[in-house]
């Protein structure tokens, strides 16, 4: 039985796009909103900061020991930590205000991979229901072109690929099945998809990898992440103490502690620990992010 620790009791709204940097050994996440928020957490001093972004930022990847790569409602964003300086690298849907970013993050060579759906916060912050498949599935080269790989999706998440960059997996939320392409990682290009892995609890989240190539995956409203296999067997569950499990990733000195974000819970199974980070030490060891290699100038 894998014990789950409560980490940080951060009561996010929208707990997600959680990374762990090597360089630093530092978690960083986000709290998603209007005005989202950057946690970061270094595990060596249990140092925290809270950082508070200017619109609704979604996505993260490791750019240096100094510097991350945000993706936002208005395309992708450098955000220097000791400055705490947010500037606009990329623009992408940054004229509509009718959709955000949500998932996403970078490949093996240092593309960045975004998705984008309905806007669901009014201008306080409420939530609107999802009512359209209007999101998109960008890929943002090293140079900054940017292609649409995906049209007409709902809630883009899963942003990962196999330990031998053959695969990439991604899901649509709303449709509950994890996807699989053939990935080219010279290219950037995808083919051949299929359908991976159901589960009947909740709907598939964010997700990471093991250096099995098999996926964890958080599933929302479903109290419980999920280990896929490369052939999209479940090979385990492990429970969850709050009902909306987000976004995991693997992190630490011996990458062995999977780290979890949730979300706030308005249903009659709120409770006191949603929102909050929480750790698992396992048997098995987890690929750390891609870096981004986005040129800046």
């Amino acid at each position: 039985m894998n014990s789950v620790e409560l980490i940080y009791d951060c009561k996010n709204t929208l707990g997600e796009g959680i990374t762990y940097s090597s360089i630093n050994n530092n978690l960083y996440w986000l709290d998603i909103n209007n005005i989202s928020k950057l946690f970061r957490l270094n595990l060596t001093s249990n140092e925290k900061e809270i950082f508070e972004l200017p619109e609704i930022v979604t996505a993260t990847s490791v750019k240096s020991e100094d510097e991350l790569i945000l993706a936002s409602n208005n395309g992708l964003n450098l955000f220097n930590i000791s400055k705490k300086k947010f500037e606009r690298v990329v623009n992408i849907e940054d004229q509509l205000v009718s959709t955000r970013s949500n998932d996403g993050g970078s490949d093996a060579y240092g593309r960045f991979w975004l998705g984008t759906m309905q806007n669901n916060f009014d201008k306080d912050g409420n939530d609107i229901p999802i009512k359209h498949n209007i999101g998109k599935l960008y890929k943002v080269d090293v140079d900054k072109n940017i292609s649409v790989v995906e049209e007409d999706l709902g809630i883009p998440n899963t942003f990962v690929w196999s330990p031998d960059n053959k695969y990439f997996y991604f899901t649509d939320t709303l449709n509950g099945t994890i996807i699989s392409y053939n990935f080219e990682l010279e290219s950037g290009e995808i083919s051949n998809k299929k359908e991976l892995a159901n589960f009947n609890r909740g709907h598939p989240d964010g997700s990471t990898i093991d250096t099995d190539g098999c996926i964890w995956n958080c599933r929302w409203g479903g109290s419980c992440i999920v280990r896929f296999t490369p052939t999209g067997q479940v090979d385990q569950i492990i429970e969850m103490p709050v009902q909306n499990i987000t976004n995991c990733i693997f992190g630490g000195k011996d990458m062995k502690t999977l780290f979890i974000t949730t979300a706030s819970n308005k249903g009659e199974n709120k409770n006191d620990l949603d929102g909050s980070l929480f750790a698992i030490n396992l048997n098995y060891q987890g690929l750390e992010d891609n870096k981004s290699k986005l040129e800046l100038s």
